[in-house]
């Protein structure tokens, strides 16, 4: 009997028609399964995101990567309330199940909504107050790029503040993390999302994104300052929060 062919790994072409397909494919499971996966820990990790920006009310503020939008729905509930909360994706069925979930939460005329590119941002230069980006960085395809384009429309003295997926660094803690991240998960994502593909792209993305180092790097190379990287949950998550300059 002839072994069984190799599993070819996940291609990491990130095609924005490529990845934007695969994601309105699991929209129908993705905020349920992101629950589920984390163990409800994603809801924290956005809290800890949007309270790092500082809101003084008033504010306007850019979601890039919205995705299903449960990152602008967290900032539109900060008190003081940002005067509006714009979400940018290109995946449409993402776009079209977070709209359901802004009329249902109530905060439909705060949060809008648009189809769009994180390397042209459909904002003026120096228009927003504050940008969040919830584990979609990774995703993009030129990431110096949508980094430049999000100095370019916040404000002078504007905050960042990302989310993205890490690997523990504690030996034990990253082989178990690993395991569960590599051999579980996708198991889990294709039983119920029905897409083999896109939850075995999710651990291959990570591994091959920028380390933490390199990331705040580039982030400083932009022109990020007051730059501040905090490990959550023991490095499962990091989230990167950045200043741009007042006189920048």
């Amino acid at each position: 009997m002839s072994a069984a062919p190799p599993v070819a790994p996940p291609s990491l072409d990130k095609d924005p028609r490529r990845i934007a397909g695969m994601f309105n494919a699991i929209a129908h499971r993705y905020d349920q399964l992101n629950h589920l996966l984390s163990a409800g820990l994603d809801r924290r990790w956005r809290r800890l995101a949007v309270a790092a920006l500082d809101l003084q009310g008033g504010d306007r503020v850019l979601d890039v990567c919205t995705g299903t939008a449960d990152l602008a729905v967290t900032v539109s509930r900060h008190l003081p309330a940002p005067r509006a909360v714009l979400g940018v994706d290109f995946a449409g069925a993402m776009l079209a199940l977070g709209q359901r979930k802004l009329r249902a939460a109530g905060v439909h005329r705060i949060v809008r909504l648009v189809r769009g590119d994180a390397c042209r941002l459909p904002c003026g230069s120096e228009t927003v107050d504050a940008v969040t980006v919830g584990f979609g960085i990774r995703n993009v395809v030129q990431t110096g790029r949508a980094i430049d384009e999000i100095f370019r429309v916040l404000k002078p003295g504007g905050r960042l503040a990302i989310l993205e997926f890490g690997e523990p660094r504690v030996p034990v803690l990253r082989s178990i993390y690993l395991w569960y991240f590599r051999q579980v998960l996708p198991r889990i994502g294709r039983l119920l999302s029905r897409h083999g593909e896109a939850y075995a792209y999710l651990p291959a993305s990570v591994s091959a994104f920028l380390t933490p180092d390199a990331f705040a790097a580039l982030l400083r190379e932009t022109g990020f300052s007051e730059l501040r990287v905090d490990r959550l949950t023991w490095g499962v998550v990091y989230l990167y929060v950045g200043c741009k300059p007042a006189g920048g």
